[in-house]
Formats: C-alpha cells, structure tokens, sequence
C-alpha cells in the first residue's frame, strides 16, 4: 500500500525546495525508439513487476457489473429479512495481491471461507464490525440507535445470527453468477482474525470487490476475495462482450418465466354483457315486475365477455349444469364493432 503525506509533510518539503535544500527532480532520461517523438508530451506510467495487472479493464469493468447485480439482489433479501431498507452498492473493484488484501483488512473481523465445487479454489467474504453489530442488534428487536461495536471475536450466538445473513448472500451470489456459470456458493469455515488464513499464496493476484451497506443511520464495509487462479477457467465467459450478451439473450426469458408464474394464480374479473341500451329516469323509477327493457339487439347474437373491463372474447349465452354460463366462441379482434 502506498504512504500518504499529510499536510505537515507536504508544508515541510514545499519550504525544504524554497530554501534550496532539496533539488527540484529534472526529467533527463531518453526515450529509445525507432521512431522520433515529442518527448514532452509522453506520457510515463509506473509498472510494478510485483503487482502484474493480469486481468484487463473490460473484464474487470464486466465484474463490477456482475456484482452491482448481487448488490441489489442482496439488499433485497436482507431489507426483507431485516424488516428495514438496507442499501448494498459497489464502491469499487481492485486488483490487489492477497499479502496487501490482508493487511488492509481490521482485526478482528468477520472473515469467511465461501466453496464453490464448480471452481477451483476458495473465495473470501470479509464484513465489517461497523456493520456486523448493528445487523445483530437489528435481529435482536434494538433500535440501532446506540450501537457499542465492541473489539472482540463474534460469539457463538452472534455466529449463528451472521450465518442467517450470509446464507442470503450467497443466494444472491449464485444468482448474480448465473449469467456466466451455474456456481452453488456455500459457507465454509469462519474466523475472526483474517491473518490465520491463507487460500493462495501471499503474491498472488486477487480481485477484490467492495461494497458499502448502511442500514438506517450505519454503514459498514464489505469485501469479496476472488483469486485469479480461481476465476482463470472463466476469465474468456467474463468478458464484458459475452457477459452483455448473455444477459440480454438469457436473462430476458428468465425473467419472463419468472413473472409468468408469479401472475399465473391472480385473480381477475370477468363480465359477459348481454345488451345495452339507455331510459330516462322516470322510467327507471316506475319499473315493475313484468316490465319488459327494449334493446336493439338479438338474444342469438354474440356477447361480448371483459376481463378487468376490458373485451377479450365473443361468446353465446347459455346453461351449464342449472348454472348460467357463457360459451367463448372467438377472441374480439380490431376490426370487431363492440
């Protein structure tokens, strides 16, 4: 991780130039090439042979869209859960290596293991403190309003609770995936103290995805690991052409599927009208049993039948087993006068 100067040090090597002690850097190096250009307007990058970028930014910028995905499916499952709007959003999407991941993370902490039989390898899924106790304090019927987030270990209760909450991300997790590969993730080991724990080696290249969660007046931080040697089988279905490609072609019929059999068991009105026609109100007022209404109609004409008002079908009235009933004869088409 780089040093960050603060204001004291950045006054201090301001007047160290000032005063002559320190040289201002020149920039003399040469530039080799088979071919002449401005050397003013190069533009040099720092590459660091320890952090090798080993995937590229249209697939990482095709990870951080597949995981805004389970961000919001996430949020919710847990605003549900929890009885309240819990927000979920990406903040970011890195490649570190797993030494620098591990040193940025607090201790202790919420770190859990995540297997996936499909993959080869474990994936890590690190939550903040900040946000783990008002989650637990939520559970438990308090009001967040004065939260103590104690240092220490998570109980075996507090444990269990959390389990609640990751099994749900999971969930979400596999269903985010699901464009790319069916992956089952399931919880394994869970230890409060991330440096005990080592699924790839220290250099090693890891994406790490993270995410902001506030719930009501907290927020926390939440962090997903994915080695590189993990995702490397699917780094060409990650791309951000294919990704994109099957989100439109295979999610659509999903989603379709699924609002078919939400709506397949709603109920709806449906009206068979036999005839119009229009009286005064003196004469509705003087009606009698007996009294015939006089419509231009024909009783062997087809009715027209509404579903939620609105006319679907033509069919002919009639009696099916003592009960009145209407046949459906044809679907009204555009050109039909009703």
């Amino acid at each position: 991780m780089t040093d960050v100067l603060d204001q004291t040090d950045i006054d201090a090597l301001m007047s160290a130039v000032a005063e002559g002690e320190v040289e201002e850097a020149t920039q003399t190096g040469q530039i080799f090439s088979r071919h002449r250009s401005d050397l003013e307007n190069v533009e040099i990058k720092d590459y660091d042979f320890k952090r090798p970028e080993r995937i590229s930014k249209d697939q990482m910028r095709a990870l951080h869209t597949l995981h805004e995905a389970f961000a919001r499916n996430f949020s919710a499952s847990l605003s549900g859960f929890l009885r309240t709007i819990v927000e979920v959003r990406v903040a970011n999407a890195d490649q570190l290596t797993y030494a620098e991941f591990i040193a940025s993370l607090p201790n202790p902490t919420s770190f859990n293991l995540i297997d996936a039989p499909v993959l080869d390898g474990q994936l890590c899924l690190e939550i903040s403190p900040l946000i783990i106790y008002p989650i637990i304090d939520r559970l438990l019927g308090g009001s967040n309003e004065e939260v103590f987030i104690p240092k220490r270990p998570l109980t075996m209760i507090e444990t269990r609770l959390i389990q609640k909450i990751l099994s749900r991300g999971m969930t979400a997790l596999g269903e985010a995936w699901e464009s790319v590969k069916k992956i089952e993730f399931t919880l394994a080991e869970m230890e409060s103290n991330p440096q005990i724990v080592q699924i790839v080696p220290p250099n090693e290249v890891v994406v790490v995805i993270g995410f902001e969660l506030k719930l009501g007046n907290r927020a926390g931080t939440m962090s997903l690991c994915i080695p590189f040697t993990v995702i490397e089988p699917l780094m060409a279905d990650i791309s951000s052409r294919s990704w994109f490609q099957a989100g439109r072609g295979g999610s659509d019929d999903l989603w379709g599927r699924l609002i078919a059999d939400r709506i397949a068991d709603a109920s709806v009105e449906v009206t068979a009208t036999l005839a119009e026609t229009t009286i005064t109100v003196s004469d509705l007022r003087n009606l009698e049993a007996g009294d015939l209404i006089m419509t231009d109609k024909l009783a062997t004409s087809p009715v027209a039948v509404y579903v939620e008002a609105v006319p679907k079908f033509l069919g002919s009235i009639g009696q099916h087993r003592g009960n009145r009933a209407v046949r459906i004869q044809r679907p009204i088409k555009p050109s039909d006068r009703i």
